[in-house]
């Protein structure tokens, strides 16, 4: 790590602060098993249907059609997976953003779980996007484990136990070392791309 940060720039994590859990959730809800892009262009078709809104609220989300989410793009997964993230909204499992802040990560975790389609990456990801939650390390995620492989010049995956391991020596600032693998992982698939042999 003190050799790639040098070569991978200064840390640029800024958390959307404002944005709800709620909100933050459905949104990562979106970008499950999609590229960025994809899961952006769901997005925009998804807020485009509450015309004037920045972003549907729970209500308006259990009043539209399941068809009409469908056609946005959403798979019947995610469909019954953003329902439940509006119910547990209102009726309070989903903590608000007043409440969110005065609770420890792994009371946040064991709260969000709960919720349907939500496992401990999407938690994770809330904790460092939104929250800016400082020892954060989703070792589940292929692109942290992607950039551990690529700085540690090796030809196979760490496990995420391996990883978590080897992560305790980061810790109190495991969120700053994620952010430097995914660099690493983004660098890596780059140069991949670079090097390979033009095709016919």
């Amino acid at each position: 790590m003190r050799r790639a940060i040098p070569t991978l720039g200064p840390y640029g994590l800024l958390p959307a602060t404002k944005r709800a859990p709620y909100e933050s959730l459905m949104r990562a809800i979106a970008h499950q098993q999609l590229n960025g892009k994809a899961a952006e262009t769901i997005l925009g078709r998804f807020v485009g249907l509450y015309a004037g809104c920045t972003f549907p609220t729970p209500e308006q989300v259990l009043a539209t059609p399941r068809e009409t989410l469908r056609a946005v793009g959403f798979s019947e997964a995610k469909v019954k997976a953003l329902h439940d993230i509006a119910v547990k909204t209102l009726d309070g499992t989903i903590p608000t953003t007043r409440l969110i802040v005065k609770m420890t990560d792994d009371a946040i975790v064991e709260r969000l779980i709960a919720v349907r389609g939500v496992g401990r990456w999407t938690v994770e990801m809330l904790l460092i996007f939104q929250l800016g939650r400082p020892d954060v390390l989703p070792v589940d995620d292929f692109g942290i484990r992607s950039g551990f492989r690529a700085l540690k010049k090796r030809d196979e995956m760490p496990t995420p136990k391996e990883l978590a391991a080897y992560g305790q020596r980061w810790a109190p600032h495991r969120t700053v070392a994620a952010w430097y693998l995914w660099r690493a992982a983004d660098r890596a698939k780059s140069e991949s791309l670079t090097a390979a042999p033009n095709s016919c």
